[in-house]
C-alpha cells in the first residue's frame, strides 16, 4: 500500500462538476493499493499517517501530527501510483490490486484513520475526479508499506 500525503490549507475533490468532499487544513492522501496489500497493511499505514509528525509547532518545528494539529483528512484512491514504466512508455499497472479488493481496503484504511480520531472525508472510488489543493510548505511525504 502506497500513500502520497500531502499537507495542505484546503483540498477538495469534484465529480461531474459538483464538489464531492471537501476539507481545510490537513492532509491530502493519495492512496494506492496493491495487489498483495491486506487488512493489516491499511491500519498500519492509517497508524503512521495520523501520527506522523509533519505539522509545525509554535516554533516552525515539525512535531505536530495531523491529530494534534486538529486537522482533517481527504482520502482519494489512486491506483496510478502503483504505475510501472520501467519499459516503454505506456505504463503498466499489474501491481495495482483490483477495483473490488482497492475499494476494500481503501475504505478499511479511511475507517482506521477514523479510528485513531482523524476526520477523515473522501473521494469517489472509481470515479474521474478533480483535486484541488492548497499545499501548505509545500510538504509532500511517500508512505509505503514496503518500507523498513
Amino acid at each position: 500500500m502506497r500513500a502520497l500525503l500531502q499537507r495542505v490549507s484546503e483540498a477538495s475533490v469534484t465529480v461531474d462538476g459538483s464538489v464531492a468532499a471537501s476539507i481545510g487544513p490537513g492532509l491530502l492522501v493519495l492512496l494506492g493499493v496493491g495487489r498483495d496489500d491486506s487488512a493489516d497493511d491499511a491500519v498500519s499505514l492509517a497508524g503512521k499517517t495520523a501520527s506522523l509528525r509533519i505539522f509545525s509547532n509554535a516554533a516552525g518545528k515539525f512535531d505536530l501530527s495531523v491529530l494534534d494539529a486538529g486537522g482533517e483528512a481527504l482520502v482519494v484512491s489512486q491506483f496510478t501510483l502503483y504505475a510501472d514504466s520501467s519499459r516503454g512508455r505506456r505504463p503498466d499497472f499489474a501491481a495495482a490490486a483490483g477495483p473490488d479488493k482497492a475499494e476494500a481496503l481503501y475504505l478499511d484504511f479511511a475507517d482506521a484513520l477514523r479510528a485513531r480520531g482523524v476526520t477523515v472525508k473522501t473521494g469517489v472510488f472509481g470515479a474521474d475526479m478533480e483535486v484541488r489543493l492548497v499545499n501548505d510548505g509545500p510538504v509532500t511525504i511517500w508512505l509505503d508499506t514496503e518500507q523498513p
